[in-house]
């Protein structure tokens, strides 16, 4: 059985910093591509940061600069360190497992609320 579990999320004023973390099992976690998408209210599911198993990585432009993503194959976790954090970032952050069409993973997310 496959989950993906997301932590990390909270409440936090604007400037500050999150980390969020996904803890993967039930997958060969190494050879999937791992995402950070988010969902504020009333607007679709964007992508915000992928890392290939290669380690190749990819963020929105909205977050370049800020978050950084990476991954742990040892211990099946992939991170995403948010810093200088802004209001817009608010949302609900979903981890994402990729290795091919048929073996599409989500997470439940984890709740980003950042105050002005």
């Amino acid at each position: 059985q496959v989950q993906l579990v997301e932590s990390g999320g909270g409440l936090v004023q604007a400037g500050g910093s999150l980390r969020l973390s996904c803890a993967a099992s039930g997958i060969t976690f190494s050879i999937n591509t791992m995402r950070w998408y988010r969902q504020a209210p009333g607007k679709q599911r964007e992508l915000v940061a992928a890392i290939t198993s290669g380690g190749r990585i990819n963020y929105a432009d909205s977050v370049k600069g800020r978050f950084t993503i990476s991954r742990d194959n040892a211990k099946n976790v992939v991170y995403l360190q948010m810093n200088s954090l802004k209001p817009e970032d608010t949302a609900v952050y979903y981890c994402n497992a990729y290795y091919n069409p048929y073996a599409d993973y989500w997470g439940r997310g984890t709740q980003v609320t950042v105050s002005s």
